[in-house]
């Protein structure tokens, strides 16, 4: 039985409704709990239409089962992150990325200064991932100590940060834009360079009438710090470690596991009293105490005792375990977006309109609109890349557009608007790791959300809408 239009918006209002009523009577807390419950009981609702429609549960359940699969790398990488949280908090390299900028950095242009820095390293190694794990938590560690806004801080963090990932020939988000409209790479980056640079300006622009007025004094924050750590740039060799493995394009999870790894040796050569002190059992010999206390931090996260409530406060944290309410969150949605995509939800709620589409900007603000609502249903980034990419490549080609107009598109907004959606999993990714709600964040994530805008803005105009043939040309 052919899928119907009611039939396909089902499982769609359903997730829509259910996450709503979550966050509305739980508030932030929606994320640990309440807003799986809401994904998987719209998971539900697909499956009812899909066996309405000639679907069998097996087929459903092998659909669910293939989608979270797609999902493991994410779920190690988001480990590897919380037991790198963990060590670097007991070794000391957290709290140096504080100190030094508490030194070198001002409030008037933090939060620009914030997405600039994260935009160039995220650039240079190709992952907006490590650069959030790693740069993003100290910068909010930062901007907790200097009083600042830390929703504010991870806006900032994230739009550099995925500046950089979708204009980097090493980001695999953007060798899959590429692939899958069937654009040369370098010519899709000089594309998508063409939006990208303005809507950055404008992002930094914004961040810059953000900065709070006025000079910092950080004496007490530092003399604190101080009194409990010793700190020197030896501190940064984990982080130095992580970027020279990530330009060597290591894998990530392996990266980040060796950089929390390097961490909690280097919290044994300095501070082994610390790390015993996390063990917390007498019985053991000294050796074997410190192995244990390693052990609990890339585990279950460090617990600061050092008697400064902010510090203990940010130093507090990590842990694979840290990680286990994001992970339950995107296989809940992993799931629902395989089901969603088996019994053709989005193929029946676009192809009408792809036919409907008649000029230039709205065939783009189409793909913008496909893409985001892609990035919602199937909570995934890669998805929300590939799906679109082959629904619109014939479209573009029969206007006598170059593929690379269609993959700007798609890189304009498909790895951009995941992080701003909390259950996508980017977006949970990014709330884990930095400790801010996705929904408190995504106002001032600047560049995702200017991003799309600009992309139609460029189709509007007829800027930058390459004729097929026209991209060799210009090469």
């Amino acid at each position: 039985m052919p899928l119907g239009l009611a039939s396909a918006l089902a499982p769609v209002a359903a997730l829509v409704v259910l996450v709503a009523l979550s966050f509305y009577l739980f508030g932030d807390a929606g994320a640990a709990g309440p807003s799986q419950i809401a994904i998987v009981c719209a998971a539900l609702v697909g499956v009812l239409v899909g066996r309405r429609h000639g679907h069998s549960l097996e087929v459903l359940r092998d659909a669910a089962v293939r989608s979270v699969s797609s999902g493991i790398s994410a779920i190690f990488i988001l480990f590897a992150v919380g037991s790198l949280i963990g060590t670097w908090a007991m070794s000391g390299t957290l709290v140096a990325m504080v100190y030094y900028g508490l030194e070198i950095l001002s409030p008037n242009y933090f939060y620009m200064t914030s997405c600039l820095l994260c935009g160039l390293v995220a650039a240079t190694i190709g992952s907006s991932w490590t650069v959030i794990g790693t740069l993003g938590i100290g910068l909010v560690g930062i901007a907790q100590q200097m009083e600042l806004s830390p929703a504010v801080t991870a806006g900032a963090v994230v739009s550099g940060a995925y500046f950089g990932d979708k204009t980097s020939p090493l980001s695999d988000s953007v060798n899959l834009a590429a692939a899958a409209t069937g654009a040369n790479l370098y010519e899709h980056i000089r594309e998508t360079l063409w939006t990208s640079l303005p809507t950055l300006a404008l992002a930094l622009l914004l961040f810059a009438t953000l900065g709070a007025p006025g000079d910092f004094d950080a004496t007490d924050e530092l003399a604190a710090i101080a009194r409990s750590f010793a700190i020197t740039p030896f501190l940064f060799l984990p982080l130095a470690l992580v970027f020279v493995l990530a330009m060597l394009k290591w894998p990530p999870f392996t990266t980040i596991f060796l950089g929390a790894l390097a961490g909690g040796l280097l919290a044994v050569v300095v501070a082994p009293e610390r790390v015993a002190a996390l063990a917390a059992d007498p019985s053991l010999p000294f050796p074997l105490a410190l192995v244990k206390g390693v052990w609990l931090a890339l585990a279950t996260g460090y617990v600061s005792a050092t008697g400064e409530p902010e510090l203990d406060q940010l130093l507090t944290r990590g842990g694979m375990a840290s990680m286990l309410g994001t992970i339950w969150l995107i296989i809940a949605a992993l799931a629902f977006g395989g089901i969603v995509e088996k019994i053709g939800v989005l193929e029946r709620l676009i192809s009408p309109l792809v036919r409907a589409i008649r000029s230039t900007g709205a065939l783009v603000a189409a793909v913008v609109g496909t893409v985001v609502g892609t990035n919602i249903v199937a909570a995934d980034q890669y998805i929300a890349i590939v799906l679109p990419g082959r629904m619109f490549q014939r479209a573009f080609a029969e206007r006598g557009y170059a593929p690379v107009v269609l993959s700007r598109a798609i890189g304009d907004t498909g790895t951009v608007t995941s992080a701003i959606i909390p259950w996508n999993s980017c977006g949970a990714f990014v709330a884990a790791t930095l400790g801010v709600p996705t929904l408190k964040l995504a106002p001032f994530a600047f560049f995702s959300l200017l991003s799309p805008l600009v992309t139609i803005a460029f189709a509007v105009l007829g800027f930058r809408m390459i004729r097929a043939g026209e991209a060799q040309k210009r090469s």
